[in-house]
């Protein structure tokens, strides 16, 4: 074991050598990848331990690993200390730090489409039509399409239909304001019209094609169960969302007459299918 060696001594019985132990930094263990060599690294994302840097480099190509601490790694409540809490302070002030640069740096992009979301919504609300855009960031914001053609002076909307009965939902892309619902729907539960596979998916809502039902779900002033208003199939889409508040775009749900929207089945989601 290495040893320390202290200047000589003098005392009463004359020359005195001390030797001390030398502290280890890492506990005493073989190479995690060659298995030959004493550690003296160890990996901070993983915990492995090296003995040079070939074999931390051979690690980290052999585990996918890149040797970053996982700052967002989750640390159970009974194991949780200062340390930790340590670490998760310093990674708030991280963060906040690279959004204040991000910020302050006038070479970044900055957004630029504030003025064509009030230019939809201001089109929007010449057709009686409450259109409402949710902040940056949330998922409904990036998928919407909508749009508006100022030559054709129409809306192209950005439709999901949801077939609660069979478990189903689609998306439709830059659909007219001038076409019917009825329209929309033959492409999904028309008899010969329909696409095949969508056709065998909703054989349901094939077999009743003339008896469905369109709902889309009114927007909640108020804390309370949901609520849905019933739309005309036999009306184009801006006659239909005259006087309705839209998040976004619309989803609408296709039922099966005889059937009320309070008991259908809004937990259950299906994985959504982009045509």
């Amino acid at each position: 074991m290495d040893c320390l060696l202290l200047p000589e001594a003098q005392g009463l019985d004359g020359e005195l050598e001390v030797s001390l132990p030398l502290k280890r930094k890492i506990s005493l263990c073989s190479c995690g990848t060659c298995g030959s060599e004493e550690a003296k690294y160890k990996c901070p994302r993983c915990m492995k331990y090296s003995c040079s840097l070939p074999c931390v480099k051979k690690h980290k190509v052999e585990s996918a690993c890149n040797g970053v601490r996982d700052k967002t790694a989750f640390v159970p409540l009974n194991t949780f200390g200062d340390i930790d809490l340590l670490n998760d302070y310093r990674f708030l002030e991280d963060a906040g730090r690279v959004s204040d640069c991000a910020l302050r740096d006038s070479t970044l992009p900055r957004n630029t489409t504030n003025k064509h979301l009030n230019f939809l919504k201001n089109r929007a609300r010449d057709y009686d039509i409450n259109l409402k855009i949710l902040p940056i960031g949330f998922s409904k914001r990036r998928a919407n399409t909508t749009c508006y053609n100022k030559r054709e002076k129409r809306f192209f909307w950005h439709l999901k239909l949801v077939f609660p009965h069979c478990k189903a939902e689609y998306t439709e892309k830059r659909v007219p304001d001038d076409r019917t619902l009825g329209e929309i729907l033959k492409h999904y539960i028309d008899p010969t019209e329909s696409d095949p596979t969508i056709r065998q998916r909703l054989k349901e809502y094939v077999g009743s094609s003339c008896d469905v039902k369109v709902f889309m779900e009114a927007e909640k002033k108020a804390p309370g169960p949901k609520r849905y208003d019933e739309l005309d199939t036999s009306k184009n889409l801006r006659e239909n969302f005259k006087k309705k508040t839209i998040m976004e775009f619309p989803t609408l749900y296709v039922t099966l007459k005889g059937e009320d929207m309070g008991v259908v089945d809004q937990e259950n989601r299906p994985s959504p299918s982009v045509l």
